[in-house]
């Protein structure tokens, strides 16, 4: 019932293998460098869900085909001890920071055919401030469960705090993190038209 962060790039090799596709033609289909698609394969860093989106529409498949366990058909429901039982996707800070300081907890990972992704987010303490912003297509729902976040989107940065929400177009460039120093608990739900 539950994804490990740790096969995540065992799905995409499978995937990619299974499509006759090397690891160049990967990275000429999505704009990534050679390197990242090896390290994403190796489960070195998954830097954000961007380049994730990116391989995803390279195969030519759902983002959600690298967390699916199965795939219902129906209404998929997750209780709340399920999803603190589950294990979690964790991602780093930046490409060049391989702190893990987001733990992803999916919430409709065998609903099969879905277009929307949310996720329950967990963001760790952190005093980076080198943040890499991703862009890709789509849209973006945060709620703020705990804490505060602060979300860098252009050139413009907002501070949301708890109850507060954020929906923006995923295609302008953005990053979401914690305050420097603190956690926080984010509802975050990621369209991608496919």
């Amino acid at each position: 019932m539950s994804v490990n962060h740790s096969i995540v790039g065992i799905k995409i090799r499978r995937i990619r293998e299974t499509k006759g596709l090397s690891v160049e033609d990967i990275a000429e289909r999505s704009g990534l460098s050679i390197e990242q698609i090896n390290s994403i394969e190796n489960d070195q860093n998954l830097p954000s869900l961007g380049p994730l989106i990116k391989v995803a529409r390279a195969l030519g498949v759902r983002l959600g085909t690298f967390m699916d366990d199965n795939d219902q058909l129906g209404p998929v429901i997750c209780r709340a001890e399920e999803r603190e039982k589950n294990s979690s996707i964790s991602f780093s800070n930046g490409a060049t920071d391989s702190r893990k300081h987001m733990e992803y907890h999916p919430l409709a990972q065998q609903k099969a055919g879905r277009h929307m992704e949310p996720f329950v987010i967990d963001i760790h303490p952190d005093e980076n401030k080198n943040f890499q912003l991703s862009a890709h297509e789509g849209e973006e729902f945060i709620y703020v469960m705990d804490g505060e976040v602060e979300v860098e989107y252009g050139k413009e940065k907002y501070l949301l705090k708890k109850n507060d929400s954020i929906f923006y177009d995923s295609i302008v460039k953005h990053h979401v993190h914690g305050v420097p120093g603190k956690s926080a608990k984010i509802l975050a739900v990621v369209y991608i038209p496919f």
